[in-house]
């Protein structure tokens, strides 16, 4: 069995891609998503890339999707984000803030809504 080899990151991207997700359009999300990443170099395993881009299953906000959730650490405290209705542009704008450890953008974030 081959050793699986550890890359460092700045955060992770998880991006539903269950049943309901999907028909708002999830699928096509996460090959865009995926693409671009790859293209900007922010996907872990690209050169300079930090990041950890995982389809994930049901993220809990069916009605809402896409949802969009990620993670990492800022100032020593885990920090999260949750966003629905995600579009591309969205996902790219927390991508680039978590690779840059700027801050998440407020905009379709619902983990912050009371």
């Amino acid at each position: 069995m081959t050793q699986p080899k550890f890359f460092p990151t700045n955060g992770h991207l998880m991006l539903c891609q269950n049943t309901n997700c999907l028909q708002r359009g999830a699928g096509f999300l996460h090959q865009s998503l995926t693409s671009a990443l790859e293209r900007e170099h922010l996907i872990y395993y690209r050169a300079g890339g930090t990041l950890r881009y995982t389809p994930s299953g049901c993220l809990g906000a069916c009605s809402s999707g896409p949802i969009l959730a990620c993670y990492r650490e800022k100032d020593g405290l885990l920090e999260q984000g949750w966003y629905y209705g995600v579009t591309l542009p969205l996902a790219l704008e927390v991508a680039r803030a978590v690779q840059e450890k700027g801050d998440l953008p407020l905009g379709g974030r619902f983990d912050l809504l009371e």
